[in-house]
């Protein structure tokens, strides 16, 4: 069979056909969406004289990599092939065998890689696996395509920290609610439906104890296909929120977690709150306050990799202020609510001029019922695959 003809040039550049077999590994990767965490999302295609023989995805955690599901999807003999991934494979014995190894024993001639593996068990090394073997190795194809996806497992593996998205709606004027703290519904029903939808596909939903005494929330995601159940987290330095909460007395079925001071966690309330199946962790403070990266470093040892924040202002401030947002879901409603009392998502000190305000790395906008969404990037993760 004859050898991929991609991989007789050595001094090959990435093309139209690379950029759009490793567009193709990225969109299969989504897929694995919800399911795959803590592990990240990753796809691959295998390709012969510019043809896809084979292409898979990480289906869900513990089960086979994206480079072992498209090998045995291949209608063909691999051998000779080009293969395109959208994160480097893997070169260690985990839950699964390594990929590196893999793709040596399919004698493939060419592996072409979207973005670096920074976890300590890979970090190159299977690159460098690959090349021993005589495999000829290109890095970063589509990487920022591919980056943005791997976004959640790059900033967990690099930053001992979730990926925050931070979730607020919004009137016209910037008003989370009236004056009163009725807010009930700023944002339409179709909004609220795309809510539920990315509750059902994080690993843990956030707010602060303000929240739970105001709107006694659930917490869950409902009416929708639930990919995973994310964990119930509250901030209460000061264990505020009672036994009659929601989130409390649904704790022994849904999971649920109350970070506060380490006074608060030996008290009896915390053991009440235990006892009814709620696990509360004591966490830093500092003057008063719970240390929010303290705090995430926690929700990263549980394998939290996606932390959506659904709090009032206080908590959306806090995390904003801290440089703890990587990525705003901003729903802005066609309504005008005024008033100086009304709340706003971000208070404190603010810019004190135009050029210190943040600029989003990207913004892309989708009409959601009557409301339009803004999803805004504001870091830049694919620095953390690089090295």
């Amino acid at each position: 069979m004859p050898a991929d003809r991609r991989s007789r040039s050595p001094e090959h550049q990435p093309d139209e056909f690379d950029n759009r077999m490793m567009s193709r590994a990225v969109s299969l990767a989504r897929k694995g969406e919800g399911r795959v965490e803590p592990n990240p999302m990753v796809g691959c295609v295998i390709t012969q004289e510019d043809r896809i023989i084979g292409e898979g995805y990480h289906r869900r955690f513990g089960g086979p990599h994206a480079e072992v599901e498209a090998l045995r999807a291949c209608t063909e003999n691999p051998r000779g092939a080009t293969v395109y991934v959208s994160l480097e494979p893997c070169c260690h014995h985990g839950k699964t065998p390594p990929c590196s190894d893999a793709l040596i024993e399919a004698s493939v001639v060419r592996v072409v890689i979207a973005v670096k593996d920074p976890s300590p068990h890979t970090d190159g090394g299977g690159v460098s696996r690959l090349r021993q073997a005589g495999i000829k190795v290109d890095i970063g194809v589509c990487a920022r395509e591919a980056g943005e996806l791997l976004a959640p497992f790059l900033t967990w593996v690099r930053l001992n920290r979730p990926y925050t998205i931070a979730k607020w709606a919004q009137s016209l004027d910037g008003k989370l609610a009236a004056r009163s703290g009725d807010s009930k519904w700023i944002s339409c029903e179709a909004s609220r439906k795309r809510v539920h939808r990315l509750r059902g596909r994080v690993d843990a939903i956030l707010v602060g104890s303000g929240t739970v005494l105001a709107d006694d929330p659930m917490l869950t995601a409902r009416n929708v296909s639930i990919r995973r159940r994310a964990l119930r987290v509250v901030l209460d330095g000061r264990l505020r929120i009672g036994e009659k909460c929601q989130l409390a007395v649904t704790a022994s079925t849904v999971p649920t977690l109350a970070l506060t001071s380490a006074t608060r966690a030996r008290s009896r309330s915390a053991q009440r709150l235990s006892r009814m199946g709620m696990e509360v962790l004591a966490c830093h403070t500092r003057r008063g306050r719970l240390v929010l990266a303290d705090c995430l470093r926690k929700l990263a040892e549980r394998d939290v990799t996606n932390l959506l924040v659904e709090g009032g202002p206080t908590v959306l401030t806090a995390f904003w202020e801290a440089g703890l947002v990587d990525e705003a879901w901003v729903f802005v409603a066609p309504k005008l609510i005024g008033g100086e009392r009304a709340p706003v998502a971000l208070a404190g000190r603010g810019a004190a001029r135009m050029d210190a305000a943040i600029t989003p790395k990207t913004v892309t906008t989708h009409r959601s019922g009557t409301d339009i969404l803004y999803r805004m990037r504001l870091t830049d993760t694919l620095v953390l695959g690089q090295r």
